[in-house]
C-alpha cells in the first residue's frame, strides 16, 4: 500500500513537472503531529482524554488486586473448606475475572469508549487543518501539500518549504473570527491577516539574512579546522624532528662508548676529549631547546594575530550586516 503510495505521488509529481515546466512547481509539506502539539482546542482535550484513560487504568488495577486478594484467601483456606465451597468461590472469582476482562475491551478494546472518544477529538481537528491545507495552497499557489506524518515517506525535507506554522496560525485566526464577538474583536481579527501578509516578507527577507549568515559561520568554522590541523600537523613535524635527534644522540653515544671499550688505552687527554664531547653535546641540545621555543613563541604569536585579525573581520562583517538589515527595515517602514 505504502509503495503504490509512494508511485502514485512519483506520478503525480512527474505529470505536474511536464504540464508546469515554464511556471514551476510549488510544493509544500505540513507535520500534523507538530500543528496537533500546537492546537490548543486539541491539547486540552487531550488532557482531559489522558486523565480518564488513567481512572480506567486505576479502576480497572483496583479489581485485579482485589481479585488475587480473593484469590490469595482461598488457596490459603482450601484446607479447612468443603469441595462444593471451594468450587463455589473460584466460579465467584472467574466470574468477576470475565467481568474485568470486558471492561477492559468496553473501554480499550478497537471499538472501544478511548478509539471512539480519540476518533471524535480528532476529526473536528483535521477538519480545521483540511481546510486551512486548501485555503493556504490556493492562496500561495502550491501544486502539492503532503503530510509529513502521513505513510508517504520523506526522505528529506527542507524547512523552508514547511508551512504547519502557517496552519496553526490560520486555524487560530479562523478560531478567533469564531469567537469575536465585538466589532473591535472582529477587527482584531482582520487585521491578524493584514499582519500575516506583512510578516511572510519579513520571513523571507530573515532566511535571507540567516542564510548568509550560516554561510559565514560556516566559512570561519572551515578557516578554524583548517589553522587547527596546521597547527597539529606543525606540532607532529617538531616532535619528529626532537625524535630524530634524539636518536641520534643515542647513536652517537653508543659509538663513543664501544670506542672506549675497544680503546686498550684509556689516557687522560681521550677522557678530556670524551669530557668536552659531552658539554659540547649538552650545550648543543640547550641551544636547539632555545631556538624550538623561540620559534614556538613566534608562531603562537603569529596565529594569536592572525585569529583577532579574523575575528575583528567577522566582528565588521556582522555589524555591517546589521546596518543593513535596519537600513532595509527603516526604508521599507
Amino acid at each position: 500500500m505504502k509503495t503504490f503510495k509512494v508511485l502514485l505521488v512519483l506520478f503525480l509529481l512527474s505529470v505536474s513537472f511536464s504540464a508546469n515546466a515554464q511556471r514551476g512547481v510549488r510544493i509544500g509539506y505540513i507535520d500534523t503531529e507538530y500543528i496537533l502539539e500546537n492546537v490548543p482546542e486539541y491539547t486540552e482535550a487531550t488532557t482531559q482524554l489522558e486523565a480518564k484513560v488513567q481512572r480506567w487504568k486505576s479502576e480497572i488495577e483496583g479489581k485485579l488486586n482485589t481479585i488475587k486478594q480473593k484469590r490469595e484467601a482461598l488457596n490459603n483456606e482450601k484446607a479447612l473448606l468443603t469441595k462444593e465451597l471451594i468450587e463455589e468461590r473460584e466460579e465467584d472469582i472467574l466470574f468477576e475475572e470475565k467481568e474485568i476482562l470486558d471492561y477492559q475491551q468496553k473501554r480499550f478494546g478497537p471499538n472501544g469508549d478511548l478509539m471512539i472518544q480519540k476518533r471524535q477529538l480528532m476529526q473536528p481537528v483535521q477538519d480545521q487543518i483540511f481546510q486551512a491545507v486548501q485555503d493556504i495552497a490556493a492562496a500561495k499557489k502550491y501544486d502539492f501539500v503532503f503530510d509529513k506524518s502521513a505513510d508517504v515517506v520523506m526522505l528529506y525535507s527542507a524547512e523552508r518549504f514547511d508551512i504547519s506554522d502557517l496552519v496553526i496560525r490560520t486555524i487560530t485566526r479562523a478560531s478567533n473570527r469564531k469567537q469575536a464577538k465585538t466589532n473591535k474583536e472582529r477587527k482584531e481579527a482582520k487585521d491578524e491577516e493584514v499582519v500575516e501578509d506583512i510578516n511572510d516578507s519579513q520571513e523571507a527577507r530573515q532566511k535571507a539574512l540567516d542564510a548568509k549568515r550560516a554561510e559565514r559561520e560556516a566559512a570561519a568554522e572551515q578557516r578554524r579546522q583548517e589553522i587547527l590541523e596546521e597547527r597539529e600537523a606543525k606540532k607532529k613535524a617538531a616532535q619528529e624532528r626532537r625524535q630524530k635527534i634524539l636518536e641520534e644522540r643515542a647513536k652517537a653515544r653508543e659509538e663513543k662508548l664501544k670506542e672506549r671499550e675497544d680503546s686498550s688505552t684509556n689516557t687522560d687527554e681521550q677522557r678530556t676529549s670524551f669530557d668536552a664531547d659531552q658539554e659540547n653535546e649538552k650545550k648543543s641540545r640547550e641551544e636547539i631547546l632555545e631556538e624550538r621555543r623561540q620559534k614556538k613563541l613566534a608562531d603562537r604569536e603569529a596565529r594569536k594575530k592572525e585569529l583577532e585579525a579574523r575575528k575583528q573581520q567577522i566582528l565588521e562583517d556582522r555589524k555591517k550586516a546589521k546596518e543593513e538589515k535596519e537600513s532595509k527595515d527603516d526604508e521599507e517602514n
